[in-house]
């Protein structure tokens, strides 16, 4: 008899663990399913990429504004197409104005443009035409060319293509060209040529 109860009582603790060994296992299936669902469901390496539009946009603007309100950026369009493969965004004459913490202001527009890299890189094609506008460091400058990379966070101007420059009356031409707009300097490889217009301003005479 004594063996019996002895029994019982055991299988009355062991009834109470129940639960606790059931939640257990089932929290164990769960992390299994986890970690086995990539590798049970077939990859569908074969469905094919969107390269369709997902969205278009006609007329627009779009402005950035620092955190005191003060306007960084605005890029227009008479009309936008975004493909999501490459994820790109072609504007049709778009128009781009731009301005540093320094106050350095860029304005340039083409007949197509193309955004990547999250809105910091456009590709102006066609008709560019970008102007620097002049401030304590450098001269009014702008540039002419039929394809220009604008790469606004790094304040630069970038053209593997020939290029026209003009500051204050000098010209130059240049195969290539990587401009500066923060400092306003440049640099031209390639066959470069210059014209250099004479000063207006009379040189100073000095009295003994």
């Amino acid at each position: 008899m004594n063996a019996w109860v002895r029994f019982r009582r055991s299988l009355d603790r062991l009834t109470l663990y129940v639960p606790l060994i059931i939640m257990a296992t089932l929290a164990l299936v769960s992390w299994w399913l986890v970690r086995s669902l990539p590798e049970l469901l077939p990859t569908d390496l074969d469905r094919p990429v969107r390269t369709e539009p997902d969205y278009q946009l006609q007329n627009f603007t779009v402005k950035n504004f620092d955190a005191t309100g003060q306007l960084t950026r605005q890029i227009s369009g008479a009309a936008a197409t975004h493909l999501p493969q490459p994820n790109e965004l072609h504007i049709q004459r778009i128009r781009i104005f731009a301005q540093n913490e320094l106050g350095s202001q860029l304005t340039a527009e083409a007949d197509q443009g193309i955004s990547s890299d999250n809105d910091n890189q456009f590709t102006l094609i066609g008709n560019v035409r970008a102007v620097r506008q002049a401030d304590a460091r450098t001269p009014l400058t702008r540039l002419q060319g039929e394809r220009l990379t604008a790469i606004l966070n790094e304040d630069r101007l970038v053209s593997s293509l020939p290029v026209v420059i003009t500051r204050q009356r000098d010209v130059f031409t240049s195969q290539t060209l990587d401009f500066n707009t923060r400092s306003g300097q440049y640099l031209m490889q390639g066959r470069v040529k210059a014209t250099l217009m004479p000063t207006t301003e009379k040189p100073a005479i000095s009295k003994n």
